[in-house]
Order: structure tokens, then C-alpha cells, then sequence
């Protein structure tokens, strides 16, 4: 089964994947796809606000901060990671609960990204934004590290998050029943 979309002017067919007996999800994945990657990145830029940085959570939203970066004339982006590196000090780390991680994730930022962020202000980024646990958790490192938070974007809002006025997206992707029909 899969759900038809259109996102920044292009028809793509995502995947339905069962997250439980009762919900469904449309699997949204940039990554490989570099048409709608760069069409993303410009719709979005569009829409955002003033910022001095950008940042996104580990994985799925680097193709789109990277596109977003060149597109913008940006020679650089900062990155929440979901595992410490031997390279990053003074780390700076938080756990949250998402639609997609099976269990609990804790997400750690880099203190040298940290400095960066101190009286400036971040625009974050994801791919989709769900349930919004993992916005939250880059948001409140953010916070931590002394940032100023310009907005929060995301190519796809799913479910609730579309009806939040907080958060700036290109499409609402909406949840399904486990037959493929979409949830009222």
C-alpha cells in the first residue's frame, strides 16, 4: 500500500508502514531522492524566518539542512546526533520518546555547536514532524546551549502536528488506518 502526495510541486508515492494495530504512518524519505530534496530545500527557505544557524536531528533531515545550507549560501549547519562521537566535548544531551524510535533515544549535541549557538538564533529542522518529541528535545538543547529558537519547519507536519501554529510546513501527511484508509 502506498499514500500519493504532492510535495513541493512533486508526485511521490510513500510507502504505508504499520506502527501498530490501530495506526499507520506514510514513510516520507529524502534521502536518494535529490530532486525533491532540492525542491524542498527552496520551498522551505521560502517560508523561514530570519536565523543565524540552522540544526536538525540525526539522520533523515541532513540531505534537506545540507540543500537548505548550499541554497542559502551557508557555509555550515549544526546537527543533533543519536550517539556520542570520540570527536565531540563538553556534550550536551537529551532523551525523548518518538513515533519512530522503538523505546526511549537520547539525542547529544556537541559543546563546540554549543558555542555557536549562544545569543543566536536556530532555526530547527526535520523531515516530519510527528508527535513532536523529537523537536522538542533538539529545542530544549538548544535552549541549553544559550540559542534563541527562530522557528521550527519541517517538510511534512503528520497527524496533530499539522494543526500546531508553532511549526512551518509544506504539506500535512495524515495518519492511516491499518487498511490504508486515512484516520479521521
Amino acid at each position: 500500500m502506498t499514500y500519493s502526495m504532492t510535495i513541493a510541486g512533486l508526485k511521490r508515492e510513500l510507502p504505508l508502514c504499520k506502527i501498530s494495530d490501530d495506526l499507520t504512518i506514510g514513510a516520507f524519505v529524502i534521502f536518494g531522492d535529490v530532486e525533491l530534496t532540492c525542491a524542498c530545500a527552496s520551498e522551505l527557505l521560502k517560508k523561514a524566518p530570519e536565523f543565524d544557524y540552522m540544526i536538525a536531528p540525526e539522520a533523515k533531515a541532513i540531505p534537506l539542512i545540507f540543500e537548505m545550507a548550499r541554497q542559502s549560501g551557508r557555509n555550515d549547519y549544526l546537527l543533533v546526533r543519536k550517539n556520542k562521537k570520540a570527536y565531540m566535548t563538553s556534550v550536551f544531551e537529551h532523551t525523548v520518546n518518538s513515533i519512530t524510535t522503538a523505546g526511549t533515544q537520547t539525542l547529544y549535541m556537541d559543546g563546540a555547536d554549543a558555542e555557536k549557538m549562544k545569543g543566536k538564533k536556530i532555526l530547527i529542522l526535520d523531515d516530519v514532524i510527528s508527535t513532536g518529541e523529537s523537536l522538542k528535545a533538539v529545542e530544549e538543547l538548544v535552549l541549553k546551549a544559550g540559542g534563541i529558537v527562530a522557528g521550527r519547519m519541517a517538510i511534512l507536519a503528520e497527524g496533530e502536528a499539522a494543526e500546531r501554529d508553532d511549526i512551518i510546513y509544506l504539506e500535512k501527511l495524515p495518519l492511516f488506518n491499518s487498511d490504508g484508509s486515512v484516520k479521521k
